[in-house]
């Protein structure tokens, strides 16, 4: 099965308004930017983004953002993004934080046919009572605030009903891949793109270097192809193009 597509452009053609996508990448690391960059160019409106993140000003998909494209973001922090702040605090956008380790199991179990599981993070805190500010108004009132989470105790403690997240659509960029959609991601950027991937009906990957079936040592593949729709083989410069969020060096 040859799942290579002829261009980003094809490979994100199909995504309609008002879609759900989940996305990978931490920061700028492992950021599928030639798919957001097609998926802006495409003008679908309205999405639902699940990413651990919302990249930066001007930057992945702070590119969505800015543009207004996005209408929701299920993730854990809005860090330097000071557009997705902005859009959050002015009710332009509805946001829900989830703790990092828990958004990262709410896609894994998604991707495996698990519909919900009980963790102890979050118990104590607004996660687990409600109340989290998931939209506001124009006058920074709360208009939308997350719900109380069932709790149920094992061994003891306390835990919360967190569920599984499926979207209809994956953005994901790895450093390998082949015709089949087997992918292998290089260190950092392996992040949330595996579990982004899982999670999405249709998951759309480009990749650094694509070879041929067979190529890839089954030991090394870090996501099976059975989670993978399409191919989209990145350019030199496209496969270059890696941004550094912060920079620092020692003298």
């Amino acid at each position: 099965m040859d799942k290579v597509s002829p261009s980003a452009a094809e490979a994100v053609g199909d995504i309609p308004d008002h879609a759900s996508i989940a996305v990978g990448g931490f920061g700028l690391s492992g950021v599928p930017n030639t798919l957001i960059d097609a998926l802006l160019t495409l003008g679908a409106d309205g999405l639902s983004i699940v990413s651990n993140n919302c990249g930066l000003d001007g930057e992945g998909l702070g590119r969505l953002l800015a543009a207004g494209r996005i209408a929701r973001v299920t993730g854990s922090y809005i860090g330097r993004n000071k557009e997705f702040a902005r859009r959050y605090l002015g009710g332009e956008i509805e946001v829900e934080l989830v703790p990092q380790g828990t958004l990262a199991e709410r896609l894994r179990a998604g991707g495996c046919g698990i519909p919900a599981f009980y963790t102890p993070a979050g118990v104590g805190t607004l996660v687990a009572d409600g109340g989290l500010p998931w939209r506001y108004g124009p006058d920074g009132e709360v208009v939308k605030a997350s719900p109380a989470k069932e709790a149920r105790v094992f061994d003891g403690e306390e835990h919360i009903l967190e569920y599984g997240i499926t979207t209809d659509f994956a953005l994901v960029r790895a450093a390998r891949g082949d015709r089949h959609g087997n992918l292998v991601f290089h260190k950092a950027a392996r992040n949330f793109n595996p579990l982004a991937a899982m999670a999405g009906r249709v998951t759309v990957a480009e990749v650094e270097e694509l070879v041929e079936p067979g190529a890839l040592d089954p030991d090394t593949v870090h996501l099976p192809g059975v989670f993978v729709r399409r191919v989209v083989p990145l350019s030199p410069a496209e496969a270059a193009d890696k941004r550094i969020e912060k920079r620092t060096v020692r003298g």
